[in-house]
């Protein structure tokens, strides 16, 4: 049949749907925007009115840090709302349309100097975020029909276009700041999302069978979370545990001392809630094999925590020591600080394949190469990559600025590590999760990875009571040593997944969830 007859969302280019390649230009110019944002969104905070780049808002390093890890941690959080307002009123393709209008705005806001635009452009985006992340991946796995195996590949080429974006943005929107000021970079990555919005509208048609709204019939098998916690009031133990937890809960967040008390207040009466939703998970599992791979997938939760709790310290604590203590000429010009974050998506395009191919051979020589294993792997090689910020500030503390190098170094392992951990850990979630909660335990592996940017924002935030040298060796130690845990307890915690991962032809259908292929997220 000719390509002619073919109506358009049957169309190839390349050997793959051409809904695949609008998806992919509309993400990359979605992690443009936000990439470009994260970027500089610390050191404007913190930018005096006599900052080189203009004046920034003039908030301390602690304050900058505390808006930081509630960012980032939001941004994910709201991917839970987000996937169930598409699978239960919207479908995936008008809630990324959706994301996309809100993104745009959101960066627009952003570009207009006052205290309210700035606050307000955050709120466009940590919904716009939530609305469009998660159901464009879904999307891409909708475009392949079940068994095609044209469908890893794929999300390889979508994977690229995620890390195109970031590299992009982190090596301009470095210069515009410089010529322009912050409120111009603002504003790039606004146009970045605009083009994006642009590039969804106009591929309409070649993703029409795709994230449809979802019909009577599927809204009917969808799991109530309403249902599971009415459950909790039949089990008087899970129902003494939780409350036990939401009256902690609301004590902390009302003692605590700082303005940000009802934050905390709120996230740990929804990390209350999370445990009630688990323990009734758990209870209402069918066998012991379900239930012990449920227990071994918590587990995983906890390592993604800890592995972006230390990355993400890329967007605040680093760039922090990025801007104000490292040498940056080189060739007698002064490298953006935005411009090292665009190290990890540069490493990523270069390093990608042969990390892959490393545990591919390891495989093949029967070696140890399990999800939890490279999981593992991954946080301790990300966490040993801060010995070179260790190294870092003892050149500062001895002649009062560090060389790029350290940075270069640290990111090149931070990278290393995220491609060990990151794209085998959503696909871990589809394999032990039981079928029909699949769709809500990838909400929780999203929210473990918000919860990770929170810990990365808790951190920076201590970094002035101890010092970036404690801070940095803490990072160490405690990455290494979580790593190392994990690896001695890997011979039970594999006998709990009861041969989860050497069950071949797993399928995205089958498992009702995702195959992602974003390492970045980020």
């Amino acid at each position: 049949m000719s390509d002619i007859t073919l109506k358009p969302h049957e169309r190839e280019l390349f050997g793959h749907p051409i809904g695949l390649y609008v998806l992919f230009f509309t993400e990359m110019w979605e992690r443009f925007s936000y990439y470009g944002m994260r970027s500089i969104l610390v050191i404007y905070m913190i930018a005096q009115a006599s900052h080189e780049d203009g004046p920034g808002l003039g908030w301390t390093e602690l304050e900058a840090y505390q808006l930081y890890g509630w960012y980032v941690m939001l941004v994910y959080l709201i991917s839970i709302p987000g996937g169930i307002l598409a699978d239960k009123v919207l479908g995936q393709k008008k809630t990324v349309m959706l994301g996309a209008v809100l993104l745009s705005i959101g960066h627009g806001i952003l570009a207009i100097e006052a205290n309210w635009a700035f606050f307000a452009g955050l709120g466009f985006i940590i919904v716009g975020v939530g609305c469009l992340k998660p159901n464009i991946s879904t999307m891409v796995g909708g475009l392949y029909k079940k068994g095609d195996i044209r469908r890893d590949k794929g999300f390889s080429i979508f994977y690229i276009g995620i890390n195109l974006g970031s590299l992009l943005a982190t090596s301009f929107i470095g210069l515009v700041i410089a010529a322009w000021g912050w409120h111009a970079g603002f504003g790039l990555a606004g146009i970045a999302m605009i083009f994006g919005l642009l590039v969804y509208i106009y591929g309409q048609k070649y993703i029409a069978h795709v994230g449809n709204k979802p019909t009577e019939e599927q809204k009917k098998n969808d799991i109530s979370i309403g249902k599971l916690f009415a459950k909790i009031f039949q089990a008087p133990t899970q129902l003494a545990i939780m409350g036990v937890l939401l009256v902690v809960s609301l004590y902390i967040g009302y003692t605590k001392e700082g303005v940000d008390h009802w934050g905390y207040g709120a996230l740990f009466v929804f990390l209350s809630l999370v445990v009630g939703l688990m323990m009734m998970i758990y209870k209402d599992l069918e066998n012991k094999i379900m239930k012990d791979r449920f227990l071994v997938l918590l587990l995983s939760f906890l390592l993604v925590i800890v592995f972006w709790g230390a990355f993400e310290q890329a967007g605040g604590l680093m760039s922090v020591y990025t801007e104000t203590k490292t040498d940056r000429e080189l060739f007698g010009m002064i490298i953006p600080t935005p411009m090292f974050q665009g190290l990890n998506a540069g490493f990523i395009l270069l390093l990608a394949v042969w990390i892959a191919n490393i545990w591919a051979k390891r495989k093949m020589k029967n070696k140890e190469a399990s999800s939890l294993f490279k999981m593992a792997t991954g946080t301790i090689i990300m966490g040993l990559g801060f010995v070179f910020m260790i190294f870092a500030v003892r050149e500062y503390e001895a002649n009062g600025s560090s060389h790029m190098i350290w940075l270069v170094l640290a990111y090149l392992f931070h990278t290393i590590g995220e491609l060990c951990s990151s794209p085998v850990s959503l696909s871990f979630v589809t394999k032990l999760a039981p079928v029909k909660y699949a769709s809500l335990m990838m909400g929780l592996y999203f929210a473990a990875t918000g919860l990770g940017g929170k810990v990365a924002g808790v951190i920076g935030e201590v970094s002035s009571q101890f010092g970036e040298y404690a801070i940095f060796s803490g990072i160490v130690i405690f990455t290494v040593l979580f790593g190392l845990l994990v690896i001695a307890l890997l011979k039970p915690l594999k006998r709990l997944t009861h041969g989860a991962e050497d069950i071949e032809g797993t399928s995205y259908e089958e498992n009702e969830g995702f195959e992602l292929a974003d390492s970045s997220e980020n």
